[in-house]
């Protein structure tokens, strides 16, 4: 056994042996210039001028409440805060409430933190390990046995050894490098997934607004339509003690009146459940309030919608950028199993000193230091290696075809939310209309009817006909508002206006409803109605 030494200097070989490990480790960080497998490009928007195969222009109007003439307006940009375009105060503090209490955005956010937490923990590979450990024993040595250890002979002795270890492998193949990208691209696609339930909450929360002031106005139109019977029902009773009208003419019009009162339950039922829903979005249990109440005449109707280039979509839909991450972490998988079927170099040192007694530590001859370095490659697994690079390279073309899927359904929405747009216009125009038309006739049945010129039966298509055509406008009026939330949810949400005031706070949901004056002014493109034409 070597003796511990403790009057031979050793300093020059110390010495050497740093300079052995800077060297070492120099060598090392030039062999890690390069990174083997694909390097990932990012995709290209598709070769299309349009969303339609036609012409859309803008939308006819109706003189009611929502039935305002909406244009598309090309490359209009889209506030960071769009739901504040509805001009609902009641609405925007709904949404304010959502983004600071509702779960799915915070456990969206912590599910980022955890991303970008392992990025920065896969970085560390790139450096060295060093380790610091310290061990004191005390000894018997068996001199019968063998010879003492101590220079001075003793046989029972303290024996104190601090050291410092070091360990390193070069990335020479990449391999870490490509799991910090595949990493990172990972932690990206989480961020976009985080602003996809920023925006699928608060489109929910706005749809949701709108449907409950849909029922309140399907209730309300329900029971005028039911005053209006009621008020004939009286008559036919009147007309019955006088004589003027049978037992069955009043059987048949309370039979229409309780056809068109048992509507209202149902309604009612629809609003409850509306309005637990925007409970639940703002992170309230069903048996706690929601403070605000949505009527449509309470909302404005944007007149001018953004039609944004086909070309920004893929940038501005959080699903495509997901999407596209996704395959970027597919891309720096395949080069991560390519480098694993590759050499690897670790290097290790380490150093210290052993002595008796703490106060020798630093004496010439008690230090020591080695330095190592080890080469190895599979030679034979069986083809596990090259099955992995087999699976990343399916793995790369399965994350681009669910790309591509995302892009076509992505055109997709936009496309079907214009085309909503258009044709429910349309739709609330020739439901005003129906409307109009039904009253009038209503009025006129009842009048004749008064004067014994028509039959009760008259009457009462006449006013079915009429309790119809209003529950059918208040529904068209509510999508004209769906459609429009629709339109700004399916080109993105502007989220990369929102960035700024996102900044200034630790989370999404923190950020509170800013006034669009606080935007920069969009580059508007103005008395301009947006054409859409098909792809050459």
């Amino acid at each position: 056994m070597q003796k511990i030494r403790g009057n031979r200097p050793e300093r020059l070989g110390a010495a050497r042996g740093r300079a052995a490990v800077a060297a070492a480790t120099a060598l090392a960080m030039a062999l890690s210039g390069c990174a083997v497998g694909p390097d990932f490009i990012a995709s290209a928007a598709p070769d299309v001028n349009g969303y339609t195969k036609d012409k859309l222009n803008g939308t006819s109007g109706a003189a009611v409440q929502g039935g305002a003439s909406q244009r598309f307006v090309k490359d209009l940009d889209i506030p960071g805060q769009w739901w504040t375009l509805f001009h609902s105060k009641g609405l925007n503090r709904l949404i304010e409430t959502a983004l600071v209490n509702n779960h799915d955005l915070k456990a969206a956010e912590a599910a980022l933190k955890v991303a970008k937490e392992s990025v920065e923990a896969q970085k560390g590979f790139f450096y060295p390990t060093i380790v610091g450990s310290g061990l004191a024993t005390r000894q018997l040595t068996p001199t019968g046995t063998i010879a003492p250890v101590l220079s001075n002979n003793a046989s029972l002795f303290n024996l104190v050894t601090p050291q410092v270890s070091v360990s390193y492998t070069p990335d020479v193949w990449g391999l870490n490098r490509r799991n910090v990208e595949s990493l990172q691209a990972q932690a990206d696609m989480q961020r976009f997934q985080t602003e996809a339930a920023y925006l699928t909450l608060t489109s929910n929360i706005v749809l949701g607004a709108v449907q409950e002031a849909s029922i309140r106005g399907q209730i309300e139109a329900t029971k005028k339509a039911a005053k209006v019977m009621q008020d004939l029902l009286v008559i036919i009773k009147k007309e019955k003690a006088l004589g003027q009208a049978a037992e069955a003419d009043v059987a048949v019009q309370e039979a229409a009146l309780a056809a068109a009162l048992a509507a209202i339950p149902v309604l009612e039922k629809q609003l409850a459940q509306t309005r637990d829903l925007l409970t639940a979005l703002t992170g309230g249990l069903p048996s706690e309030p929601v403070l605000e109440t949505f009527e449509l005449r309470a909302l404005h109707l944007p007149e001018k919608l953004p039609v944004s280039l086909p070309a920004n979509l893929i940038w501005q839909r959080p699903d495509v950028r997901a999407a596209d991450e996704n395959l970027h972490s597919a891309s720096a998988l395949v080069g991560v199993a390519l480098a694993n079927r590759l050499p690897n170099v670790d290097l290790t040192a380490n150093a210290g000193s052993s002595a008796t007694t703490i106060a020798q530590l630093f004496l010439p001859g008690n230090n020591f230091w080695t330095l190592g370095g080890q080469i190895t490659g599979t030679i034979f697994d069986g083809g596990t290696l090259m099955h992995r690079e087999a699976a990343a390279q399916a793995g790369y073309v399965e994350a681009a075809e669910q790309y591509k899927s995302t892009v076509v359904n992505a055109f997709q929405n936009v496309a079907d939310s214009l085309r909503a747009i258009q044709h429910d216009s349309d739709g609330l125009k020739v439901a005003v209309a129906a409307e109009a038309a039904a009253a009038k006739s209503l009025k006129i049945v009842t009048a004749q009817y008064k004067l014994g010129q028509v039959a009760q039966a008259i009457v009462l298509v006449a006013e079915q006909t009429y309790l119809n055509a209003v529950v059918n406008r208040v529904q068209a009026q509510a999508l004209r508002y769906s459609d429009t939330a629709a339109l700004f949810q399916a080109l993105g949400g502007g989220w990369w206006n929102r960035n700024e005031d996102l900044a200034r706070v630790d989370s999404v949901a923190q950020a509170k409803i800013i006034d669009l004056d606080l935007y920069p002014k969009p580059k508007l493109v103005t008395g301009e109605d947006y054409v859409i034409t098909p792809a050459k």
